[in-house]
């Protein structure tokens, strides 16, 4: 079974507002892209799960769209490091985002350590001039043991940036093992991110790299599944899908020339690049 997500960060936005979206009225956005895909993936569904990380402010309309279907699943993107606890706090969480909270909205699935969740963080700890790199990884896995507590399924994102690609193995290793400590790996996927090669401009990572980084990401964690976070689009996805070791991938514009954006008919066309070969 392959795993298909899609991570659609804020392209709520409308165009004349500086952002990607004109396929919807903001309010009606995420109900007009599950209704667009919802059909169209069924052919697919012995195949693949699908699933959908909105903004928090979308998921109630997204939800109520999906209806009694389970497909596709629909997550969150992220959730805090700490949670409502009976007895305990009840929900002093302003401007954070609690995994109950997820849940109860009826919620599968949460997208954890993104590589831009990373860079803020990141951002925090230079402000407070620190350098302990595994600040990070440590939060990260209060948020996955919080999400994985409440039922919901985690794609965990790891991956090194350009100056880390000499060592790598390190970045993941710790990314990995930290990130992970303590948790129950069943309800949890890998999406490895090459930060290195992401973005206009950069050189994508090649087919034995992503061989390569897979392979190892399995031999440590036990042949956890992999999918390949880096974007899976129509001109990677023949490629992608002919790797073993890949179990999926992550999609987040479908355009990248002209009108940028996430177009529901252009993801279903990657779909049928990947899962048709």
């Amino acid at each position: 079974m392959k795993h298909i997500y899609v991570n659609l960060k804020r392209f709520d936005v409308p165009r004349e507002k500086g952002g990607v979206n004109d396929i919807a009225p903001i309010h009606e956005w995420a109900a007009y892209i599950i209704d667009e895909v919802q059909n169209k993936i069924r052919k697919y569904d012995k195949e693949a799960e699908f699933t959908f990380f909105f903004p928090e402010m979308h998921l109630a309309s997204a939800m109520e769209t999906r209806g009694d279907m389970k497909a596709p699943k629909i997550g969150c993107q992220s959730v805090y490091s700490e949670d409502v606890k009976p007895g305990g706090n009840f929900g002093a969480f302003t401007a954070a985002c609690p995994a109950a909270a997820i849940k109860a909205l009826g919620c599968d699935s949460v997208l954890i350590g993104h590589c831009e969740e990373r860079s803020r963080f990141k951002i925090i700890m230079d402000e407070a001039d620190t350098e302990d790199v595994d600040a990070v990884n440590r939060l990260l896995n209060k948020e996955i043991k919080n999400a994985v507590a409440q039922g919901l399924e985690v794609l965990y994102c790891i991956g090194e940036k350009s100056e880390e690609q000499d060592h790598w193995q390190e970045v993941l290793e710790k990314q990995l093992s930290i990130g992970l400590e303590g948790v129950n790996k069943e309800k949890i996927v890998i999406a490895y991110e090459p930060i290195w090669s992401i973005g206009p401009g950069k050189v994508p990572a090649d087919k034995e790299y992503i061989i390569k980084i897979a392979r190892y990401i399995k031999s440590i964690t036990g042949d956890m599944k992999v999918v390949y976070g880096g974007g899976l689009k129509k001109e990677n996805a023949q490629m992608l899908a002919s790797i073993p070791e890949i179990d999926g991938g992550l999609i987040a514009l479908t355009r990248f020339q002209g009108d940028i954006g996430f177009y529901p008919e252009e993801y279903v066309e990657i779909l049928e690049q990947y899962l048709e070969k």
